[in-house]
């Protein structure tokens, strides 16, 4: 067995610098999506999108504003994959096939960043910089934005429906939180040897007489917020395990921790908005449990050796990057499956079979631990009514959450929501695994070929982007099946949320009494914590049962 010095030296490093941002950040936060200030930057951005900043909307107006701006993006984005050899900087690329270009735009739209392309080869500089990296931005935003109206739906009372304004909390998040922190993280990158230039390709000549093309670009500037965003999508084809993106063990390291800062500080600004920090500490709590369980888990099964890893001296270094090793990949795969991040520092389709079915039960759980940027607090939120509900009906009393009543609607639209990403997945496998044009995608057969096909349509209808390398992906068929589970799996939840949190900020807060269950103590939290694996468990065991666990056994 490898020595797990490393990997627990690396891990109290992250943490160590977790449990110090986490709280600044969550503050920082707060103020910003709460504060009635606005910056004459942003000023000047409302006035470009000609809305009122100040005006609270309506949970409709809000979502219909979510789903406009979204909409428009991925028209943009789609027309510059079309067009892109005849725009600036395209490297002599040709524009990206209509299935490819529509992947793409909904690909990066709904923050999953999922890549049918080797990047280096298809997309030029123009594209990576004004298409994928702005979505990078707004897209993360609006993750943000729809965490913040649902907390204020929680925290208002006879409000009449209205969540806040999408317009101040996409700006604000922007250029108050993603961009300054994207910009020092982004020299931080640069000056640790990560590649940032507008070079095209250069032949050079290798030590044995060969030659060879290397790519350069604007690397850093979209390392920096594909991961502080949960984005995930890679300048190069292997992502973070090319040495131009993730040079070494410390810019690794980095970026495990901007993939997680977010998320968890979110819970932190959850309890602020609240006016309860024990409620946001319960939810970080949850989120920090389920996330090392699976950091353990993940590297145990990595580095256990014979008895799960191949049998043959370093095979469970396939697919690994040397400069890394078997636990700063199993700490960077179990980070960016937990969020919804989906960048990779090594090839998942070269886990153990236990590594890659803890990578997918990951993104089974809905990407709550601890998610992406925004989502990851409204996907725990939304599980703790359904554990809040689930306890009242056990004292026969009307559950309640923050002083808001879970009623007959209420609980309606928690249970659609709750259903709605497995149903697309299981509906996903199935179309794949019976019919010609998704098996073709396959590499393998039998179980390994099933979970090629499962992870990537789990990873499509949770908005993660991560994939089993063996599967071949970019043709029409998987290019539209993906494109479309991807494009549901992100903005159906959204509405649901916002449409929920409606609902609470027409109610009246209710005071607490003696059957009010507390949902702020460890009981709280090991129930949470069971609802979520219960849930995740009930739904997808018989099909992880015909994947990555038959494939163990056997």
């Amino acid at each position: 067995m490898s020595s797990l010095a490393p990997a627990l030296g690396q891990v109290t490093v992250l943490l160590l610098a977790l449990a110090v941002a986490v709280p600044l950040l969550g503050r920082y936060l707060a103020h910003v999506l709460t504060s009635e200030r606005h910056l004459s930057v942003e000023r000047a951005s409302y006035r470009v999108l000609r809305v009122d900043p100040d005006a609270d909307q309506h949970w409709k107006t809000y979502a219909a504003s979510v789903l406009g701006f979204s909409l428009v993006s991925l028209l943009l984005l789609y027309s510059i994959g079309r067009l892109q050899d005849h725009l600036p900087l395209s490297l002599g690329f040709a524009g990206l096939p209509a299935d490819g270009a529509w992947n793409t735009a909904v690909s990066f739209v709904s923050n999953t960043n999922w890549q049918w392309y080797s990047g280096e080869v298809t997309i030029g500089h123009l594209m990576q910089m004004s298409g994928l990296t702005v979505q990078n931005f707004v897209s993360a935003a609006v993750g943000v934005a729809v965490a913040a109206a649902f907390a204020r739906g929680l925290h208002r009372s006879l409000a009449e429906g209205r969540v806040g304004n999408f317009w101040s909390d996409l700006v604000r998040v922007v250029l108050r939180v993603l961009l300054p922190i994207s910009v020092a993280s982004a020299l931080l990158l640069v000056a640790s040897g990560v590649v940032q230039n507008l070079n095209g390709n250069r032949t050079v000549e290798t030590l044995t007489g060969g030659s060879q093309t290397i790519t350069g670009g604007p690397v850093a500037s979209q390392e920096a917020i594909k991961q502080l965003g949960t984005n995930g999508g890679g300048f190069y084809n292997v992502n973070s395990a090319h040495p131009f993106e993730n040079p070494t063990p410390f810019t690794d390291l980095l970026q495990v921790f901007l993939m997680l800062v977010i998320p968890f500080a979110m819970a932190w600004a959850f309890g602020l908005i609240a006016r309860d920090r024990r409620q946001g500490g319960a939810i970080l709590a949850v989120m920090g449990l389920l996330w090392g369980a699976s950091v353990a888990l993940l590297t145990w099964s990595e580095m256990a050796g014979p008895g799960l890893a191949p049998a043959a001296a370093g095979g469970a270094m396939e697919g690994k990057e040397v400069r890394f090793g078997e636990a700063a990949s199993a700490l960077f795969a179990a980070t960016t499956t937990g969020t919804s991040t989906g960048a990779v520092n090594a090839m998942h389709d070269s886990l153990t079979a236990p590594g890659g079915g803890i990578a997918m039960f990951n993104m089974m759980l809905g990407e709550i631990a601890p998610g992406g940027v925004g989502s990851g607090l409204y996907g725990m939120l939304m599980l703790s009514i359904v554990t809040v509900f689930l306890c009242g009906l056990m004292v026969g009393r009307t559950p309640e959450y923050l002083g808001k009543k879970i009623g007959q609607r209420e609980i309606v639209l928690v249970a659609v929501y709750v259903l709605t990403t497995p149903a697309l997945v299981l509906t996903g496998i199935a179309v794949a695994v019976t019919t010609n044009d998704g098996l073709a995608g396959l590499q393998e057969t039998g179980p390994h070929g099933l979970s090629e096909a499962l992870y990537a349509v789990t990873s499509a209808a949770n908005n993660n982007g991560s994939s089993f390398g063996g599967l071949t992906s970019g043709t029409p068929f998987w290019n539209t099946l993906l494109g479309m589970l991807m494009l549901l799996g992100r903005f159906l939840p959204m509405v649901l949320v916002l449409a929920l949190a409606g609902r609470f900020a027409t109610q009246p807060r209710s005071p607490q009494g003696a059957g009010t269950l507390p949902t702020h103590t460890p009981l709280f939290v090991a129930l949470l914590s069971g609802v979520a694996l219960v849930v995740v468990g009930l739904t997808y065991v018989p099909v992880l049962a015909l994947g990555p666990i038959v494939e163990s056994l056997s």
